[in-house]
């Protein structure tokens, strides 16, 4: 099979697999998302999700996050790692929403990445999850679970991106990255992955050559 057959039949496996696929970062409108987000750099979602109750009871709009002091954003975000940028940038990306889009979340890849800290995996985040547009959201999950499946040989973000974007169903897109997440966490572990319960070694270049044959044998005979 091409990749476009292979990344189709992929997420077909995975929708069977995790048939709830949702973003971990709890939040509650799209600028809790955007911060969330940009909070979980080089953190995890769990931790993440301890600091910001927090900080979203003290800092409601884009507005109060502007006028805060860095110092005190600073208090509130500590154990995330990074705290010192990711405050700067909090507090200088609300400034800007406040300054240019009257404090509200812009729906759109190009603008979102003008924002301070926001990259584009962010950015496909939030377009994806908050205003439902076709988004593929290139994390390390992504990165190391396409790569394994033979799709592409890169850990360039954004020619994965572009990538996936071409292979992809657009509607499918983001639940698709989602749910490389929860697997990656589940089975495609980046040490030591459980490749003999791994519902798509049947379509995975780097899975075991007897787990592939068994999978197509019990694929036939179904």
């Amino acid at each position: 099979m091409d990749n476009k057959e292979k990344a189709l039949r992929a997420v077909e496996l995975l929708e069977k697999e995790y048939p709830d696929a949702v973003c971990s970062l709890e939040y509650s409108d799209p600028l809790q998302l955007l911060i969330a987000t940009r909070l979980a750099a080089q953190c995890t979602d769990k931790r993440v999700n301890m600091v910001t109750p927090a900080l979203f009871e003290k800092y409601h709009t884009a507005e109060d996050f502007a006028k805060a002091e860095i110092s005190d954003v600073e208090e509130l975000i500590k154990t995330c790692g990074l705290y010192k940028t990711k405050a700067r940038d909090i507090v200088n990306m609300c400034a800007m929403l406040c300054d240019e889009y009257g404090g509200t979340v812009p729906d759109t890849i190009e603008e979102l990445v003008k924002l301070p800290g926001v990259g584009r995996k962010t950015a496909n985040l939030v377009t994806g999850d908050i205003f439902g547009k076709p988004a593929v959201v290139v994390d390390t999950h992504c990165i190391r679970i396409t790569a394994r499946l033979g799709l592409h040989n890169t850990k360039d973000a954004v020619k994965i991106e572009k990538l996936l974007r071409e292979l992809l169903p657009p509607e499918r897109s983001n639940d698709f990255c989602h749910r490389l997440v929860l697997h990656g966490r589940a089975v495609c572990d980046a040490r030591k992955p459980a490749c003999e319960r791994c519902c798509l070694s049947a379509v995975c270049s780097s899975c075991p050559s007897s787990l592939n044959s068994a999978d197509e044998t019990d694929s036939s005979a179904e």
